[in-house]
């Protein structure tokens, strides 16, 4: 892991002021720094802390100086460095290299160039893996699933048959991805299975985080679009469409034939009932709990969940309970003794 400031620049497209073939070898945040390191600054608050850092080097926004510091200016020091950050270790991530002799491989897969496949993995009939692909250790990839070029599927990860992942897709440890819908029709008492014979599709630059569960469609596809992002411990139920570019966060829980319009966030432990629709840009709020269909570019909160500014007032007057209920005896007092008075 070894860079030029120089060559680092140019991967960001930023400039340097300073020592161009200073040598880097590590990465580091701006109180943690030591020589070869290069960091970033990106808020305001932290700029004083440029003249203390230990860092060799230092990315910056354009309009800064640093006396005694290499920099590499640029527009957006944060995406710089997480740019960086991808340069600088995607040869430590993907650093298996060819097939290990434990995996089992059917005859008639199809690997594609510079393939790399980890100790225990299995690779079932009329799978087809592409170029550059990376599949660590103990992973399962089962019966006529195609996984794209330049994927990184980490140890453990199950995909199972008939399964779709485009090209440049990450799945971290743990996740499974084709489990069955969850799908049940209550006869004479009993709870019989209805099948599950569809699949999943992962399109392009998807990652996805630890031990996340993607249901199979019961007849079509679960659809995750083109860049989201899912972070660890979320479950997507059966038949649901999350179109491109979203976020959803950690412990999220999506019920079956949910459509996540473009560009939505679902923040942390949010729940979301079946057969709804989440606007295009909308925000659902930590823990909300949706009931309803939320139109576009919307925020809401709570459960049930409501607009946000709504759901903040009413969680104001629940605040303030106690004080109405003390409002509220003393009027009923103040009533009793008119009524009393009234009478005589």
């Amino acid at each position: 892991m070894r860079k030029t400031l120089a060559e680092i620049a140019e991967f960001v497209e930023g400039e340097v002021i300073g020592d161009k073939d200073l040598i880097i070898t590590g990465l580091c945040g701006i109180q943690e720094g030591k020589e070869g390191d290069l960091t970033f600054v990106a808020n305001s608050k932290y700029f004083p802390l440029v003249e203390k850092t230990k860092a060799s080097a230092i990315i910056t926004p354009p309009e800064m100086t640093v006396v005694g510091k290499s920099i590499i200016r640029t527009s957006n020091p944060s995406l710089a460095f997480a740019k960086t950050v991808s340069l600088l270790m995607d040869a430590q991530q993907n650093q298996i290299k060819g097939i290990h002799k434990t995996a089992e491989i059917s005859k008639s897969a199809q690997l594609g160039k510079n393939v790399a496949i980890g100790p225990f993995c299995v690779i079932e009939d009329q799978a087809r893996i592409g170029d550059d692909t990376v599949i660590h250790a103990g992973c399962y990839i089962g019966n006529k699933t195609t996984i794209g070029e330049k994927c990184c599927i980490f140890a453990n990860t199950t995909i199972r048959e008939r399964i779709f992942i485009g090209n440049r897709v990450i799945i971290h440890s743990g996740t499974v991805i084709g489990s069955d819908g969850f799908g049940f029709i209550k006869t004479e008492g009993m709870h019989e299975k209805i099948p599950q014979i569809g699949t999943v599709t992962i399109e392009d630059d998807v990652e996805i985080g630890a031990c996340v569960t993607i249901d199979r469609a019961r007849f079509d596809t679960t659809r995750i679009g083109h860049g989201t992002k899912i972070d660890n411990l979320v479950h997507i139920a059966h038949n649901c469409l999350i179109e491109e570019n979203c976020i959803i966060i950690a412990q999220v829980g999506i019920s079956g034939s949910v459509v996540v319009k473009k560009n939505s966030i679902l923040a942390g432990q949010a729940g979301i009932t079946g057969h709804l629709t989440i606007g295009e840009g909308s925000i659902v709020m930590s823990r909300a709990g949706v009931t309803k269909s939320v139109p576009p570019h919307s925020t809401v909160f709570g459960f049930p969940a409501k607009p946000h500014l709504m759901a903040k007032k009413i969680n104001a007057h629940l605040q303030r309970l106690p004080h109405y209920v003390d409002i509220i005896n003393d009027l009923q007092k103040r009533i009793e003794e008119l009524e009393a008075r009234i009478k005589s």
